[in-house]
């Protein structure tokens, strides 16, 4: 990567130097933890040294992130609008830094199973926030009372199951790759519970 390269060249000193900053390291500091120099470190941030990749790649390693992210094009999409699955009422938004994960917002209206047979299990982790109401997540044969502002964290391997409590509640879930995959199987079963898709959340 030359001077030439323009925007993202600017970018990506931006970057390295934001980055730095964050850490609370001097130019010294990073400079030794990345192996090179002062002052080639400063000319880098300065743009008055070209970006070579070897540099690149142990500054990223430096600095705890990758050269894909360090070098990654600033996209025009910042927002992403939602897609509306009418059928299961949700809403659903893709993660563009990691397609492989996904953010859903469900309104619940049914408490979770009673019984651990009719929890889900499958590969992947799962995060929850609760932004209204009070939610009830089992997990195996453990549950929790998740109120308005409180969030979960949980492995989707545990057989799990999580619904409403006194009343209709909402919540966002944050579903990694596999805990999506699961997800997406799940939607194409028959529920147990003769078809009611609000019986149960992310399970």
């Amino acid at each position: 990567m030359t001077q030439e390269d323009g925007g993202l060249d600017g970018l990506v000193r931006k970057r390295i130097r934001a980055l730095r900053v964050a850490q609370g390291w001097s130019l010294e500091e990073l400079a030794t933890r990345a192996g090179l120099s002062q002052s080639s470190l400063s000319r880098i941030e300065n743009g008055q040294r070209r970006l070579a990749l070897d540099q690149l790649v142990v500054l990223a390693r430096a600095l705890d992130t990758t050269l894909d992210q360090l070098v990654e094009s600033a996209g025009d999409d910042v927002v992403v609008s939602p897609m509306v699955d009418g059928v299961h009422g949700l809403m659903r938004w893709p993660v563009k830094g990691d397609p492989g994960m996904s953010v859903v917002r469900q309104r619940l209206t049914a408490p979770p199973p009673d019984r651990p047979a009719r929890m889900r299990a499958h590969p992947g982790r799962e995060w929850l926030v609760v932004l209204s109401g009070t939610a009830v997540l089992m997990l195996g044969h453990r549950r929790y009372r998740v109120e308005t502002n409180q969030a979960a964290e949980f492995p989707t391997m545990t057989p799990h199951a999580i619904g409403a409590e006194g009343g209709p509640c909402e919540i966002l879930g944050i579903f990694d790759r596999d805990a999506r995959r699961g997800h997406q199987r799940d939607t194409g079963d028959r529920p147990e519970d003769g078809g009611r898709r609000d019986r149960q959340g992310p399970a």
